[in-house]
């Protein structure tokens, strides 16, 4: 079964998507997944080449996942296999939905994307060097707490003054510790700034500063400092946190607490501490004769 990226006999109708964003929206899913979701879906509907909805059967669907595995790799087909299936069951069509694809877990970190101690220093260095206080200041918050960007705006004067924040996302609340230090340091750069209450890291609108705006600094302070491009992305913050914790406490369940993670499995992939090279010195065990 051949099918081409250019069939486009089966269009998703606008009110359809409508439909699909509002039950995703009322999942409490994140803005980001929601286009995410969408994004995916689509690309579905202008693969499989078929009239409406009622003609899909699984063999297409199964035909897509082998489609895709050609060109990506398993992580990212698993993304995508996650948006079709929350489609499918959306569209009470649960018969279309496909297994994941197994990949094994790493165990060793990924020297060529994760961001080493001494590579966040320079770009925070860097963003000093450049009179970038605020961007400076975001990375090192991020750095020392393991905050998600979507969870920066609860990062106020506040709460800088009494140690915590208090975090309201998808139904959930939890606590952001903030360290002696790191208060100190915030506190420091709001009374530099005149900010004298509610979020710290917002723009010049007012508004809160965004993954996409920290996204594009990191970008720029990694070129100026001669850090790999690969590893400027913001959640490798969170990443460098997890591995600092668990390199000094070894405690995975309090971690766990920290990331706000309801699974330990999740906050295994966080913890990768060697490299392949580490992980291959380990393994010689003078069993050889």
């Amino acid at each position: 079964m051949g099918h081409t990226m250019t069939k486009q006999s089966w269009e998703w109708k606008k009110s359809e998507q409508e439909e699909f964003r509002l039950y995703l929206v009322s999942q409490e899913r994140s803005e980001n997944t929601v286009e995410k979701y969408l994004r995916d879906v689509r690309r579905f509907c202008a693969h499989i080449g078929k009239d409406t909805i009622g003609d899909i059967e699984r063999e297409d669907v199964l035909c897509y996942k082998k489609w895709l595995l050609e060109r990506y790799k398993t992580a990212s087909v698993n993304s995508m296999l996650a948006a079709l299936n929350c489609c499918f069951r959306f569209l009470k069509r649960d018969e279309l939905c496909v297994q994941n694809c197994c990949v094994q877990r790493l165990f060793f970190a990924q020297e060529e994307r994760e961001m080493s101690r001494e590579e966040y220093f320079c770009l925070v260095r860097e963003a000093r060097r450049q009179g970038m206080e605020r961007e400076a200041a975001i990375l090192q918050t991020m750095a020392s707490t393991g905050v998600r960007v979507s969870e920066l705006r609860w990062i106020t004067v506040e709460a800088a003054g009494r140690g915590y924040a208090r975090i309201r996302m998808k139904g959930k609340e939890r606590i952001i510790l903030l360290p002696p230090s790191l208060r100190e340091r915030l506190l420091a750069y709001c009374a530099s700034c005149g900010i004298e209450e509610g979020s710290i890291f917002i723009t010049s609108q007012g508004t809160p500063v965004d993954r996409r705006q920290i996204w594009r600094v990191m970008k720029r302070l990694c070129r100026a400092s001669g850090v790999a491009e690969s590893k400027g992305f913001p959640h490798n913050l969170r990443h460098l946190f997890a591995r600092t914790y668990y390199e000094k406490e070894k405690n995975l369940v309090r971690l766990a607490d920290y990331l706000g993670h309801s699974s330990i499995e999740t906050t295994r992939r966080y913890t990768m501490t060697g490299d392949m090279e580490d992980c291959l010195h380990q393994l010689e065990l003078k069993l050889l004769l």
